[in-house]
């Protein structure tokens, strides 16, 4: 099990990046756009680099549903593997079965 602060920093990170990502996503779109001026170029990056650090959607962090665990995370399921094999062996998980051979 994760740390209770871990995960609930990830959560606030979740929801920074939530309150940040239309601000973020017209900035980009400013500076991407070949039309727009040196100038505005300029105001639209010293204001992205004005925003938080958590705004980025680049700093989440995929982790475990039920326990936490950052890392053997299977996306299609946000779970971690340990907890995978548990609901997979316990038949939760519908279409999934444990290989053998």
């Amino acid at each position: 099990m994760a740390k209770k602060g871990m995960i609930n920093r990830e959560l606030k990170r979740q929801q920074t990046v939530a309150k940040y990502a239309e601000r973020r996503a017209a900035l980009k779109a400013i500076i991407a756009n070949p039309k727009s001026t040196e100038e505005e170029r300029w105001d639209a990056q010293v204001a992205l680099q004005k925003q938080p650090r958590d705004a980025s959607a680049a700093r989440l962090r995929n982790r475990c549903r039920v326990t936490g665990r950052p890392h053997g995370v299977y996306r299609k399921f946000g779970l971690g593997r340990n907890k995978l094999r548990e609901a997979a062996m316990r038949g939760d998980v519908p279409g999934l079965v444990k290989s053998s051979w």
